[in-house]
């Protein structure tokens, strides 16, 4: 349906053009609780790559990721279009796309992935966090990632047991591939929340106005930085696309998150 009205209205060439055409995005992060060591620690974001379906845009991050300087890469789920069946040929597409990644890369899944893809995302050098948390040393400073399952579909989220490992006060980042639980995650006291799924909309309107953002979350965070209850969030508007591979008013992205001492 969503297709065929693109096609009538001549926007469906347009729209497979632009979601080929990923952008690098920057986001500085301003932290009170960032230990001075990790002033300017760089983490790469990559959301929604449903790498299944969206060959043109996995084919550009390739070419991007060369040439850009950070210190982790974070996946927020999302790594194949169906959300069911086999899922080889995602697992085959986020493999082209991860020999171009250094560093460590920890992940989280979300609600089209299954838990059947986390041994071949692993081999690959993937950390995944299923409700669960790792430790970042620089020197003798320390700062904590975390990463809950999907909470969106499968509801198997699980903050206070991906978060119990955090001593109290130390600097967080959360890992979720929905913004949804951004009042849970503040709760906890997590710094930063990291998410996609939405995709932005997707196909949204002149501006930026999303038709739908298929979540139960106010429209400020749909897309990009927000911050709530002293939490700093972003929502990634993802490089890949769901169910069809357009976009409108909504280019993919890729993003770049500084960590600064405020």
């Amino acid at each position: 349906m969503i297709r065929a009205t693109l096609w009538a209205a001549g926007l469906y060439r347009r729209g497979q053009r632009n979601a080929r055409h990923v952008q690098v995005r920057h986001n500085r992060v301003h932290a009170a609780r960032l230990p001075r060591a990790f002033d300017g620690f760089t983490m790469l974001h990559i959301s929604d790559m449903h790498a299944d379906m969206s060959h043109g845009a996995m084919r550009r991050v390739a070419e991007l990721l060369p040439s850009l300087a950070y210190d982790v890469c974070v996946l927020t789920g999302d790594f194949r279009g169906k959300t069911f069946g086999p899922f080889a040929e995602a697992i085959d597409g986020i493999a082209r796309v991860r020999a171009h990644l250094h560093g460590p890369i920890y992940g989280v899944l979300g609600n089209h992935d299954t838990i059947r893809m986390v041994p071949a995302l692993e081999a690959m050098g993937v950390r995944m966090l299923l409700n669960e948390c790792v430790t970042i040393a620089r020197d003798a400073a320390r700062i904590h990632l975390a990463g809950i399952d999907d909470a969106h579909f499968f509801r198997v989220d699980n903050i206070e047991k991906a978060g119990d490992p955090i001593p109290q006060g130390a600097f967080a980042v959360l890992l979720s591939h929905t913004p949804e639980v951004y009042r849970q995650a503040a709760h906890a006291e997590f710094d930063l929340m990291l998410s996609g799924h939405t995709h932005g909309g997707q196909i949204c309107l002149p501006g930026r106005i999303p038709i739908t953002l298929d979540s139960n979350l106010p429209r400020r965070l749909g897309a990009g930085a927000w911050t709530h209850q002293g939490m700093a969030g972003y929502t990634s508007v993802g490089a890949g696309s769901s169910i069809v591979a357009v976009r409108l008013n909504c280019p993919p992205e890729i993003t770049l998150h500084r960590l600064e001492c405020a």
